[in-house]
């Protein structure tokens, strides 16, 4: 991965299961397993955004589908 954010939230998974699949290996050494780590830890937090992000957006959908049903459920007189 380069120093700058990933593509998307799938190349970030990606990236932390390459990751894991080197760590769970016992073959990187003790400089690698921390840059790993590191390399990590910032993918985990970006997912973690990500994952806010879209949970906020989900939540203004239905509050806006639900201003939207009662709008018209008033202006029907129901």
């Amino acid at each position: 991965m380069t120093d700058g954010a990933p593509a998307s939230y799938e190349d970030a998974v990606e990236r932390l299961e390459e990751i894991i699949d080197r760590l769970d290996s016992g073959q990187a050494g003790l400089r690698e397993t921390l840059e790993l780590c590191k390399e990590g830890r910032t993918l985990v937090d970006y997912c973690a955004g990500e994952l806010d992000a879209v949970g906020e957006g989900l939540k203004e959908l239905n509050l806006d589908d639900l201003a939207a049903r009662l709008d018209s459920s008033a202006a029907t007189g129901s």
